[in-house]
C-alpha cells in the first residue's frame, strides 16, 4: 500500500520557486515606487518653473538671490516682498523623502533673466550642470528656464 503525499524534495522545490518569485516581485515593486517618486519630483519642479515664468511675466525678471547660489525653495524671497506663494502657486512642493528643491538665479547681476531649479532623483540622473551652474551635492537633476 502506497502513502499519498509530497516528498521533502518536492516541498523544498516549491518553496524555493515561491521565494524566488516573491524576491522578484519585491524588487520590481521598489523600482516602480522609485520611478513614481521621481516622476512626482519632476512634476513638482515643472510646477515651480511655471510659477517662476508667471513671476517673470509680471516683474520682467526672475526672483533674485546670490548669483549661482542654490537656495531651498521654501525660503526663497526675491527681496521685493513678493513671494511665489501664494501669488503664483498655492505652496512650495515638498519632496516625499523630506528633501528640498533648490533654486539659483543665473546671470552676472540682478535683475536675473535665467535660473536653475534642482532636486534629487532616486532612480535616474540628469545633467550635473544647469545653465552653466554646477548643481550642489544634494541635487542630481536640474532644469533651467526655457
Amino acid at each position: 500500500m502506497q502513502k499519498k503525499g509530497f516528498t521533502l524534495i518536492e516541498i523544498l522545490v516549491v518553496i524555493t520557486i515561491i521565494a524566488v518569485l516573491t524576491a522578484i516581485g519585491v524588487v520590481s515593486y521598489q523600482s516602480v515606487n522609485k520611478r513614481a517618486r521621481d516622476s512626482k519630483r519632476k512634476s513638482d519642479m515643472e510646477q515651480v518653473r511655471s510659477a517662476l515664468e508667471m513671476y517673470r511675466v509680471d516683474k520682467g525678471y526672475y526672483p533674485g538671490g546670490s548669483k549661482g547660489v542654490f537656495t531651498a525653495l521654501d525660503v526663497l524671497d526675491p527681496g521685493d516682498g513678493t513671494l511665489l506663494v501664494p501669488s503664483y502657486m498655492p505652496s512650495i512642493p515638498k519632496d516625499s523623502k523630506n528633501a528640498s528643491y533648490y533654486y539659483a538665479p543665473v546671470g552676472t547681476v540682478a535683475p536675473f533673466y535665467s535660473y536653475c531649479i534642482c532636486g534629487n532623483l532616486e532612480s535616474e540622473t540628469g545633467s550635473t550642470t544647469c545653465a552653466g551652474v554646477i548643481l550642489p551635492g544634494q541635487c542630481n537633476y536640474g532644469i533651467k528656464n526655457p
